[in-house]
């Protein structure tokens, strides 16, 4: 395996000749047609092309709609390279001149960095097959946003269809001061749940409660009484975050509805803690729905969640340490576990190491501006990952590039 050194000298040797005219003109263009989960037909395609045009054996259409290119170089490693497609039910506010064309749809978590990234260090890595040995699966993935993109793609046979990788490489981009890296050995991102609640009672006109049931007020309280897990049942060492974010019922003023329906989101970092506050949901439901007489047990159901993320830490460190040769000492930070999620994970094989980190992407100007003197301060006051105001820094373009290009290097036997 070469040096930290080596490998970073060989990613600025492999980059130095993309133009950032071309970087641009790619994810500028991917940001003006954002598509949403398994809806990324365009975005797909111009993967694919890409990737065929640098000799990539490309399969399309896995997992509805993933994109798999593999450029096999003789003997040696392993390795996948992972980027995601999709964007967001957001309508944009950036003013950008290129702009979301779409409407009511927007990358507002930057995925279409993510494919720019993703094709422009495809490119590199196999311009110069001379420099390096080995395997490399470049990996589109659908659908992370709803949840099931990873998971669609393992089902549909990617793990078959594809050599099984020695280590597993992917990165996002976050709010921070643009250009730096974040790296955490170990968990980076918490596992997420989202229940989904049912509340039944009894409907009928409005000016004669006493003849119904109503599952409205009976829904309030649940909401409430669910403020007190974090504060009560968790203990103040460990992260837990409890978001209800969809709250339905009726149709008119008048009429007390039949349901009520509730919508939460979880965020855990162990595995013992998840359980006992899902646990605690489902006993304040159940309490809640009994106190109120309902006509009938509410529902409480488990849907779409994500596991926790966790790196490799030894070759966390070395993909570090490659950053570090690349963006200069204080180009790497460590943020510590985020509370955010991902299904990364899930596309990776069992017992597989991999690697996961973020590309800050705030300007530099936006970033000193902020209130606030500690990293966590100003984190919360610039536009971040699912904002209408969303927009990475164009300087990140080439750097994310080549942290891509550098991680791959050092595990392809030279």
């Amino acid at each position: 395996m070469p040096t930290a050194a080596t490998s970073a000298s060989l990613a600025l040797d492999l980059t130095s000749g993309l133009k950032t005219p071309d970087l641009e003109k790619l994810y500028q263009d991917l940001h003006r047609h954002p598509e949403l989960s398994f809806q990324e037909h365009r975005t797909a395609g111009i993967l694919a092309g890409r990737l065929r045009g640098a000799g990539y054996a490309v399969t399309t259409g896995v997992g509805g709609t993933g994109v798999v290119g593999v450029l096999e170089n003789g003997e040696g490693p392993v390795v996948w390279l992972r980027g995601d497609m999709d964007a967001l039910p957001v309508t944009e506010t950036t003013g950008l001149t290129y702009a979301s064309t779409v409407d009511g749809v927007m990358h507002a978590c930057g995925h279409d960095m993510h494919v720019t990234w993703l094709t422009f260090a495809a490119e590199a890595l196999a311009a110069a097959r001379d420099t390096w040995s080995g395997t490399l699966v470049v990996i589109g993935q659908p659908a992370e946003e709803a949840g099931g993109g990873a998971r669609a793609m393992v089902v549909d046979g990617l793990h078959e269809r594809v050599p099984r990788p020695d280590a597993v490489f992917g990165q996002h981009v976050a709010p921070g001061p643009a250009g730096l890296v974040s790296h955490t050995p170990g968990l980076i991102m918490s596992a997420a749940d989202d229940v989904h609640i049912v509340v039944p009672g009894v409907g009928g006109h409005g000016s004669r409660p006493e003849a119904g049931v109503d599952p409205v007020v009976t829904a309030a309280y649940i909401v409430t009484r669910l403020q007190s897990v974090v504060s009560r049942e968790v203990s103040a060492a460990d992260s837990v975050v409890l978001t209800v974010g969809q709250f339905h019922a009726g149709q008119r003023p008048n009429i007390i509805p039949a349901e009520a329906r509730l919508g939460l989101n979880l965020r855990t970092q162990d595995v013992k803690v998840r359980e006992r506050v899902l646990a605690a949901v489902r006993r304040i439901v159940e309490g809640e729905c009994q106190a109120a007489g309902c006509p009938t047990p509410p529902e409480v159901n488990t849907g779409a969640g994500f596991p926790a993320t966790v790196n490799d830490a030894a070759l966390d460190a070395e993909i570090a340490d490659v950053h570090r040769e690349l963006l200069g000492s204080g180009g790497v930070f460590d943020f510590g576990p985020a509370m955010g999620s991902e299904d990364f994970s899930l596309l990776v094989p069992t017992g597989v190491p991999y690697d996961f980190w973020f590309v800050a992407s705030t300007p530099r100007a936006a970033w000193h501006a902020a209130p606030g003197e500690e990293l966590g301060e100003k984190i919360t006051s610039v536009p971040g990952n699912h904002s209408p105001l969303f927009a990475p820094d164009l300087s990140v373009l080439l750097p994310g590039v080549q942290t891509l290009v550098g991680a791959a290097l050092h595990k392809l036997s030279g």
